[in-house]
C-alpha cells in the first residue's frame, strides 16, 4: 500500500472518530463515505493526471481539513474559503467524477483524457460562484398535455401585460454562497422591480444556520419591497425555523405555512399558496391545506411549493403555476453544452429543471442561485430568472 493511501485511511479514520465524538453518528457515517470513496478513487488515480502534481497532496489534506472543520460548523471568512472550501470541493467533485477510470483501471483498462473529471470540477467551481441574469417567458396555455412532462415555455407574443416575479431558491447560504453574493442577488431582484419576490426555500446549510445575523444581513435588501415578498419552507429551513421566520418577518416577508394570501399586481389580482416541505403523507396533506384555502374566482393561484417531486401529489387544478426548487437544476448534467440531461432525470422521475405540464397544470423548477450535497454544480449554472408569466386569457 502506498504512503498517501496509508495517509488517506489514518485521515478517515481521525476525521470520522472526532466526528463521532463531537458532532454525532450521522455526521460520522456521512465523512467516513465520502473521505473513504475519495481516498480509494484518489489513490486509484495516483499518478494518472500528472497536472496536478503535488497540488494533490494539498488538495486531499485540505479536504480532509474541511470536513474536521465542519465538525463545529460556522461561517468562514473568505481567505479559509479561497484556501480550503473551494479547493476541497474542486477537488473532492473531481474525484468522484473520475470514478469511471478508477474502476476500469483497477481491471487494467486505460481510459484516455483522465483529466477530463477535473477539468470538469474546474468548470464547475465557476458555475458555482457565478450566477448570470436572465428572463424566462411562461405562457399559461391551459392545453391538457395529459402525464407529467416537460412543456414548451410557449409564444408570448400579441399578449397583454404579465406578470413579472422574481424567484430566489435554495441559495443554501454557507461556503459557495456568502453573505455579500446573496445580498447582491437579492439587490438585483428588488432592482428589476417586479410584481412578486418569492422564496421557495433553504435558505441556510449547517455552516450558516447557527448564526442568525448572517441570514439577516443578507435578506436584508429585500425589506425595500415589502408586500411584495413572499416565501414558502423548504426541508433545510426546517433545521432552524424560529431562525427563518425571525429574520423573515423582520424585513418583511412573508412566511405562508400552508395558507394563502391575495395580493393586488399591476397585471392583476393574485393568490399565493404556501404549502410546507412534508416528508409523508402528501396527498392528504395538500388536500387538507387546498380545502382550507379554497382558490378565488377569476384570480390566478400561484403555489410555492419547494419539492418538485410533491407536485404530482397536488390535485388538479389547484395551482395555475406552482413554483419549486429543491433540485438545484439537477445540478450534474449538461444543461452548459445546450442539452436538458442531468444526472438526476437519468436516475428518477422527479423534474429536474424547467417548465413541466401536467393536464393543465404548469410547474417552474428553478435551478436555484445555490447549491448543496454534491460539492459543486458541474454543467448546471446557477439561475437568476425573471419570470413573466403570461395567462391564459392572453392567449
Amino acid at each position: 500500500m502506498s504512503p498517501f493511501a496509508i495517509a488517506s485511511l489514518v485521515g478517515v479514520a481521525a476525521v470520522v472518530a472526532v466526528a463521532y465524538s463531537l458532532r454525532g453518528r450521522f455526521y460520522a457515517i456521512y465523512s467516513g463515505v465520502l473521505l473513504g470513496l475519495m481516498s480509494l478513487i484518489g489513490s486509484a488515480m495516483y499518478g494518472r493526471f500528472e497536472p496536478l502534481g503535488y497540488g494533490r497532496e494539498y488538495l486531499h489534506a485540505v479536504t480532509f481539513l474541511n470536513f474536521l472543520m465542519l465538525v463545529v460548523p460556522a461561517m468562514r471568512p473568505l481567505p479559509y474559503r479561497l484556501l480550503v472550501s473551494i479547493p476541497a470541493a474542486f477537488y473532492l467533485a473531481g474525484t468522484l467524477l473520475a470514478f469511471p477510470w478508477a474502476l476500469l483501471g483497477a481491471f487494467g483498462i486505460e481510459v484516455p483524457l483522465p483529466w477530463l473529471p477535473y477539468a470538469a470540477a474546474a468548470i464547475g467551481v465557476a458555475e458555482s460562484l457565478w450566477t448570470r441574469e436572465s428572463e424566462v417567458d411562461i405562457v399559461l396555455d391551459g392545453r391538457d398535455v395529459g402525464e407529467l412532462k416537460r412543456h414548451p415555455k410557449g409564444d408570448p407574443a400579441h399578449v397583454e401585460r404579465p406578470l413579472r416575479l422574481v424567484q430566489i431558491t435554495d441559495p443554501h447560504l454557507g461556503p459557495f454562497m456568502s453573505v455579500p453574493r446573496l445580498r447582491r442577488i437579492c439587490e438585483r431582484a428588488v432592482a428589476r422591480e417586479p410584481d412578486l419576490i418569492v422564496l421557495t426555500g433553504d435558505l441556510l446549510t449547517m455552516e450558516s444556520r447557527r448564526t442568525p445575523e448572517t441570514l439577516d444581513e443578507a435578506l436584508a435588501p429585500l425589506a425595500e419591497a415589502q408586500g411584495k415578498v413572499f416565501a414558502c419552507m423548504g426541508n433545510h429551513d426546517h433545521e432552524a425555523p424560529e431562525l427563518v421566520r425571525t429574520v423573515l418577518a423582520k424585513h418583511g416577508i412573508r412566511l405562508l405555512v400552508d395558507e394563502a394570501e391575495v395580493i393586488e399586481t399591476a397585471a392583476g389580482p393574485v393568490q399565493i399558496l404556501g404549502i410546507d416541505h412534508y416528508w409523508n403523507n402528501r396527498h392528504e396533506r395538500f388536500k387538507a391545506v387546498c380545502e382550507a384555502n379554497p382558490r378565488p374566482d377569476g384570480i390566478m393561484r400561484i403555489v410555492l411549493l419547494h419539492d418538485p417531486g410533491a407536485f404530482r401529489r397536488l390535485g388538479e387544478g389547484e395551482g395555475d403555476l406552482v413554483l419549486s426548487g429543491h433540485t438545484h437544476g439537477g445540478q450534474v448534467g449538461l444543461l452548459t453544452l445546450g442539452l436538458p440531461w442531468t444526472f438526476l432525470s437519468m436516475s428518477s422521475r422527479m423534474p429536474d429543471h424547467g417548465l413541466w405540464a401536467r393536464g393543465r397544470d404548469r410547474l417552474y423548477v428553478h435551478r436555484g442561485t445555490g447549491h448543496y450535497g454534491f460539492p459543486l454544480r458541474v454543467g448546471v449554472p446557477a439561475e437568476q430568472s425573471l419570470l413573466q408569466v403570461h395567462r391564459p386569457h392572453d392567449g
